[in-house]
């Protein structure tokens, strides 16, 4: 007996868009329905096992190499597909989201891949979700330039040779989509509306063009969500009828409890996976949400005290570049966030400084290519990478065989020498408002302080507030010990608004969204039940 026709899915309060019917197509809708019936269910067994596996962290304060899959990584003989020739090459990528401007400036940038985000760089409104896969295909079939009416400034494409590869990353597992429904009235999970989507329309187009349906998957917190997209990749190129391999998935671990599974991700994915991305503040805000019971041990300092040398972090990086050279995957290193200044030269200088050292640094410890978020950074990443890589494409014959990872190494956040400081609550509390703000208003990649913030960095922000208060953290502020408190958090983020409100003036601040924001991240700050992600209540207030 044949499978069911998929159930319609209906478009729910969401306003008309330009153009939208050329990417809601009833073939493309129809498609999406099916990845909805089929593997729906499946993830939200996933998601409940999430919730189970938490709870065990909270009961033992520890995790360990799974006993269940050793023999996987006991052996040595398999590898991953090999690599695409459109992939071979990703020394430097750039991130951002997939508004019309930064996709012809993405994929103008000289970056080798775009990372094409529909996650953590693009706040979920349905005019992102739609639009957003008009531009990409509109860059495809080179029907994107285009005159921005407020500045007169031209945006035009490259000649194809020069243009980067898109590498495109659906939300998460736990993120649905609320503007489509199915038969019953339950959401379909954004993830499946990003890919489906993207796979749909473009697979095809982009074999055409020497590339593929490329993917970077974020949030992955096991193998079997791993083998869940695997699944998930299967169906789809039987659907549309191209050859099985042909996606390639790119794992973001940044989480914590991925950081345990890297062998097993990769070999659930290995006929369609490219390699594994160190991916810095989700990880971090990992280890927060995971081990926000475990006490003092498991307090981390200022978010900008932890660098890539803190030991659990070099052993989180240097244990990727030997997993994925071994499968003979890509390694692909961490975020340059700075974004220049174009007032404060001496600014600019010390940030390209550091942002030198940390890309040097990437790709002398084995990596074969590293993000930035601004295409200034390109160049510098570029050099930094050209002087180990030479010609060759990549350094995946570099098998680190010298790293030796134990379980206790991932989580000694105890090793680090820094200590959270005022200062350092006082910018999770300014970050935090500063990026929900703009969240709120449909921005999901926004500039603070000259760095490039996402939902990333504002996870980070209010997990450290949430797990500063509930350790009793104490701080020197002022010549006298204070201790970390929801007043306190309250009084540095009344602060912030009030400081907020002088700086761009009344007209302004009511305008746009302060007070909502600031409200928000007390809420996910100070509550006793932690929410699991700030996007989550977040997406409740989001209009549009």
């Amino acid at each position: 007996m044949s499978a069911p026709a998929p159930s319609p899915l209906a478009i729910v309060d969401a306003e008309p868009l330009p153009r939208q019917e050329e990417v809601l197509t009833e073939a493309a809708l129809a498609f999406v329905a099916e990845l909805h019936r089929r593997f729906t269910p499946r993830r939200d067994e996933l998601l409940a096992r999430r919730a189970e596996r938490r709870a065990e962290i909270a009961r033992t304060s520890t995790l360990d190499f799974l006993p269940e899959t050793a023999a996987i990584r006991a052996d040595d003989s398999w590898r991953v597909a090999p690599c695409p020739a459109a992939l071979d090459d990703r020394r430097v990528e750039i991130t951002g989201p997939t508004d019309r401007k930064m996709t012809v400036n993405a994929l103008n940038s000289g970056a080798r891949v775009w990372l094409a985000d529909f996650e953590d760089a693009s706040a979920p409104t349905w005019e992102n979700v739609v639009l957003g896969q008009l531009n990409l295909a509109d860059a495809y079939t080179r029907n994107i330039d285009f005159t921005d009416p407020r500045s007169g400034k031209s945006y035009a494409l490259k000649d194809a040779g020069e243009l980067a590869t898109v590498v495109m990353r659906p939300r998460g597992w736990h993120l649905n989509e609320r503007h489509l429904v199915d038969a019953d009235g339950r959401q379909v999970p954004g993830a499946l509306v990003d890919f489906g989507l993207y796979f749909f329309h473009n697979a095809q187009r982009l074999l055409d063009l020497g590339k593929g349906p490329y993917f970077y998957l974020p949030k992955t917190e096991s193998h079997l969500e791993a083998r869940l997209w695997n699944e998930v990749f299967v169906f789809a190129q039987d659907h549309v009828g191209i050859p099985q391999g042909t996606v390639r998935a790119t794992v973001l671990i940044e989480t914590i409890t991925a950081a345990y599974e890297m062998d097993e991700i990769l070999y659930e994915l290995r006929d369609h996976a490219s390699g594994l991305n160190a991916g810095r503040w989700d990880y971090l805000f990992s280890i927060v949400k995971n081990f926000r019971d475990g006490g003092a041990k498991f307090v981390l300092p200022d978010r900008n005290a932890v660098t890539m040398t803190a030991p659990f972090m070099r052993a989180y990086t240097e244990l990727l570049v030997r997993t994925c050279h071994k499968r003979g995957a890509h390694a692909i290193g961490g975020m340059a966030a700075f974004i220049p200044s174009r007032r404060d030269e001496e600014v600019n200088k010390v940030a390209f400084e550091k942002v030198k050292a940390d890309k040097d640094r990437e790709a002398n410890d084995g990596f074969d290519g590293s993000w930035v978020a601004h295409p200034d950074l390109v160049p510098i990443a570029m050099a930094s990478f050209d002087a180990v890589l030479g010609d060759r494409p990549n350094q995946k014959d570099r098998l680190r065989e010298d790293v030796d990872v134990k379980a206790a190494d991932l989580i000694a956040v105890d090793s680090l020498e820094a200590r959270p400081t005022y200062p350092g609550l006082v910018n999770a509390v300014q970050v935090g408002i500063r990026y929900i703000e703009a969240w709120l208003r449909g921005l999901g990649a926004v500039a603070i302080f000259n760095l490039m913030e996402d939902a990333a960095t504002a996870e980070i922000s209010r997990s450290q507030i949430w797990q500063w208060i509930n350790a009793g953290v104490e701080f020197e502020h002022d010549g006298t010990t204070v201790k970390a408190t929801p007043e306190l958090a309250r009084e540095v983020a009344a602060g912030e608004l009030a400081a907020i409100r002088a700086e761009i003036g009344e007209e302004a601040f009511a305008a746009g969204h302060w007070q909502q924001a600031h409200d928000l991240l007390l809420t996910v700050s100070l509550d006793d039940d932690y929410a699991d992600f700030l996007t989550l209540p977040a997406y409740a207030q989001l209009r549009g």
